[in-house]
């Protein structure tokens, strides 16, 4: 079986997708910034230098400044999978930046969002 498509789609073309199913709830670009930098240590002008140069999904996480760790943290179902079973390192980062938009879109509160342990 060959590799999946979406790791050649580009970041430029999900993102506006990204927006567009925030914004019909109500909510903000800014917000969903704020989830992608938390996931992936992008900063605003990462996220928009990768949108210019239409970077695909595989060099967009490759070329992330770091992962959050506690990326683990996010749990639950995304297009019919959980999260936390996928094998393949990729996917399951994809899918991470999915869940957290639809987090958003959702209207949980951004503290939920951006996961952080809990303080011992």
């Amino acid at each position: 079986m060959g590799e999946h498509r979406i790791y050649s789609m580009s970041f430029a073309s999900i993102y506006p997708l990204y927006v567009q199913k925030v914004e019909r709830k109500g909510h903000t670009s800014e917000e969903v910034d704020q989830v992608v930098t938390w996931l992936t240590g992008y900063d605003k002008a990462g996220l928009e230098r990768a949108i210019a140069d239409e970077v695909d999904l595989r060099g967009f996480f490759a070329q992330a400044p770091h992962m959050n760790p506690n990326a683990s943290l996010i749990t639950g179902v995304i297009c019919g999978m959980r999260v936390e079973e996928i094998e393949d390192p990729l996917m399951q980062q994809i899918r991470y930046m999915d869940k957290l938009v639809d987090e958003v879109a959702r209207g949980k509160k951004m503290t939920s969002i951006l996961r952080e342990p809990k303080a011992a």
